[in-house]
């Protein structure tokens, strides 16, 4: 059984940055990880996508070149490294592990495990 622990979130201003940790316990070195988030009164929406060895990445357009994905399997820990950050950012943050080696996905569907959340608030 695979369980995610995500920690990192907080209350930060536009323009700052962020970065967020999920910790895994159980064998998910193997496995595509991914970042979504959710506003209130929205659907979960994709942020960024990990294959198992950290070499294919995916983003959503809205965080491209805003948001870095990275992975250390030695340490079971995918980390969302994010910078200008804007107040429409602001939601809860969940971690995904998807027992798949590659392409990493990007429908919440395609994952298998989910962790609870982080919340993050960027003010203006």
């Amino acid at each position: 059984q695979v369980q995610l622990v995500e920690s990192g979130g907080g209350l930060v201003q536009a323009g700052d940055s962020l970065r967020l940790s999920c910790a895994a316990s159980g064998r998910t070195s193997r496995y595509a990880m991914g970042w979504f988030r959710q506003a209130p009164g929205k659907e979960r929406e994709f942020v960024a996508a990990i294959n198992w060895t950290g070499r294919n990445t995916r983003y959503a357009d809205s965080v491209k070149g805003r948001f870095t994905i990275s992975r250390d399997n030695a340490k079971n820990t995918v980390y969302l490294q994010m910078s200008s950050l804007k107040p429409e950012d602001t939601a809860v943050y969940y971690c995904a592990a998807e027992r798949t080696f590659d392409p990493p996905g990007r429908l919440s569907m395609s994952y298998d495990y989910w962790g609870q959340g982080t919340q993050v608030t960027v003010s203006s």
